[in-house]
């Protein structure tokens, strides 16, 4: 197992590469809570270093969750990192709000942080970014038992020069739970952004869509998700979930998610597509449920990518 601790639960994960090392955000809770179903409601971001995509060095946690009844002020959850043209690194995750202790009802946003070296963070004010009701399904609008707005996959797009944020999300109609979409907002600063029609539509079989990617392998550009076996609907029902990939044109262009195939099952998740330093792709996910349907933690070790003839990307044998 190529990142784990020995004392918290670690899953949830994104990478930055500022050319020397690479850096794992991941989120992680104490062991100590007892029931890894608790680790949700208390995650935390903690940072580590690699120079090969196997040896890890840990920085433990950048910051803590907000104060309470804040945006993140139960937990801060998955995001991601970019450098923008000021050279200052930037953290979009998500700060998830938990109503009370014993329900699962929880509103996600999108948070912010920043910094010069990828080591020192500091949090701006937020959330800087939130489901528009307009266009997305938010909580007490259906059955669902959360406002997802989650994930955060931040990229500058050339073409239009504007950055653009994917982010986990459901659709305001359609049949339950079948509403999983991927949302959209975009920005001309990385301050302000302007929430999006949806990318896709309901009833692709996915009731969510998590932990976004956009990756070109092979000149060939692919969005990778995640979607759970509990998570599959409609079509998809009978199937097995983990960690689905789909060859994609310039984004945001029309997705169509019925198309999706299986990348990894579901012992494994959260997967993110890195290149080492040949230059070669591969894929590092966290350990997700064992046999018995425990929840196992921690990140795998690099497996190799390769694109096959029907431009779907595979894990090399």
């Amino acid at each position: 197992m190529a990142f784990h601790l020995p004392d918290h639960w670690v899953w949830d994960f994104w990478l930055a590469d500022d050319g020397e090392s690479y850096h794992l955000f991941y989120l992680h809770a104490p062991k100590s809570l007892g029931n890894p179903d608790l680790r949700h409601r208390n995650a935390r971001i903690g940072r580590a270093t690699s120079t090969d995509l196997r040896n890890w060095t840990d920085h433990g946690q950048i910051f803590n969750a907000g104060p309470e009844g804040s945006f993140d002020g139960s937990a801060t959850w998955t995001g991601s990192v970019v450098r923008g043209p000021d050279n200052l690194w930037r953290l979009f995750y998500t700060g998830s709000r938990f109503l009370s202790p014993d329900t699962v009802a929880n509103i996600e946003t999108v948070g912010l942080a920043t910094s010069p070296d990828l080591v020192t963070w500091t949090k701006q004010p937020g959330p800087v970014c939130v489901a528009d009701p307009d266009h997305y399904e938010t909580l007490g609008t259906s059955s669902w038992p959360e406002e997802a707005w989650r994930d955060p996959w931040v990229y500058w797009r050339q073409a239009d020069q504007r950055w653009h944020m994917l982010t986990t999300a459901r659709g305001k109609h359609g049949s339950e739970p079948d509403r999983g979409i991927m949302g959209h907002a975009v920005s001309i600063d990385l301050k302000t952004w302007t929430v999006n029609e949806p990318i896709g539509h309901v009833g692709s079989g996915f009731a969510h869509l998590e932990v976004f990617q956009i990756v070109e392998v092979a000149g060939q550009r692919h969005l990778v998700f995640c979607c759970d076996t509990a998570k599959l609907c409609g079509a998809r029902v009978g199937q097995t979930g983990g960690i689905w990939s789909l060859p994609v044109g310039d984004l945001p262009g029309p997705v169509d998610f019925s198309a999706a195939r299986l990348l990894v099952d579901e012992t494994l998740y959260a997967g993110r597509i890195s290149f080492d330093r040949d230059g070669q792709p591969c894929l590092l996910a966290f350990h997700n449920v064992t046999e018995n349907g425990s929840f196992r933690g921690g990140i795998c070790d690099p497996l190799p990518i390769t694109s096959g003839a029907d431009g779907y990307l595979r894990v090399a044998s």
